[in-house]
């Protein structure tokens, strides 16, 4: 099936009502983009906001009478406050082109994420698979990477490792996979507990593996802790999550941009000797050993 797609681009004040005529005027989809590379960066939970330049994106049948569309548009009392972009779109296999799109990934020198459709490269390297779903983090962004190389490094055998924020469980069976003996996986989301929990099957790690929401988490001192999540947190949290590491144990914090890695380094040196901070594109790693 072929489709149409109409680029609406405005001012934040009036994205919201030009979504709403694109889907009053039969969009299939409608999605909000950033118009002039402006991004915004750890909105609360539950928060929604949006560019002061947006884009936005509505995806219609090729059948779609355009015209009528767009005079809809732009006699709505937002559609005079931006401008517009019709296009064609090829006629696809939009599934397969995704799954194309998603490629095994070395981290470090044991470790691949592979998704569940392809064949692994090496069956002699520790192999987690991995399918794009249910939560964050799939290896494919920065603080996943930088995460994901720091465990092919650090976890051995006989360690607990706490995955604080563990979203899709990558990390947490990662380490498992990797030799580690037990892992504690806690998320805000249930969701990603669920996600965690499917992902853990489907590595046959489900039995290593426990998982809680914030309210149950228990008190355990682990030899390895990682918390892929967002600064803000990771400071409000600081005296949570180095809770979870025993004395001589290590810390790896991840989702970190290079501007916020000096606070957060000068906050977990109190409990930490620090390591160099890692970094990847704009992304950060701080981590350390608990002091004894």
């Amino acid at each position: 099936m072929s489709w149409i797609q109409i680029r609406y681009t405005t001012d934040k004040e009036s994205a919201e009502a030009i979504s709403d005529h694109m889907t009053g005027t039969g969009a299939a989809a409608v999605t909000f983009l950033d118009a002039a590379d402006t991004p915004i960066y750890e909105p609360l939970p539950g928060d929604f906001f949006l560019w002061e330049a947006t884009t936005v994106m509505g995806l219609y049948p090729a059948d779609i009478d355009t015209d009528k569309v767009l005079k809809r548009l732009k006699n709505a009392k937002a559609g005079n406050k931006g401008f517009y972009k019709v296009e064609q779109l090829e006629d696809k296999d939009w599934v397969r082109e995704w799954m194309d799109s998603f490629q095994p990934m070395q981290f470090g020198k044991r470790l691949w994420i592979c998704p569940s459709w392809r064949d692994v490269p090496d069956s002699t390297a520790v192999n987690v698979m991995l399918d794009p779903g249910l939560a964050f983090g799939t290896g494919t962004h920065p603080t996943t990477s930088l995460c994901l190389r720091w465990l092919d490094e650090n976890i051995s055998s006989d360690q607990t490792v706490v995955d604080f924020g563990c979203g899709s469980g990558i990390l947490a069976i990662a380490a498992l996979k990797l030799g580690a003996k037990r892992t504690i996986g806690i998320d805000i989301d249930p969701q990603a507990i669920v996600a965690t929990e499917e992902n853990a099957k489907r590595n046959n790690v489900e039995k290593q593996i426990e998982l809680f929401l914030p309210k149950d988490q228990p008190e355990i001192e682990a030899d390895v802790v990682v918390a892929n999540i967002l600064a803000a947190p990771l400071r409000e949290l600081s005296e949570v999550i180095t809770a979870f590491v025993k004395p001589g144990g290590k810390l790896a914090l991840s989702g970190i941009l290079d501007t916020q890695a000096e606070e957060i380094v000068e906050i977990y040196s109190q409990w930490f000797d620090m390591d160099p901070v890692a970094n990847e594109e704009e992304w950060c790693r701080v981590s350390g050993t608990r002091k004894q």
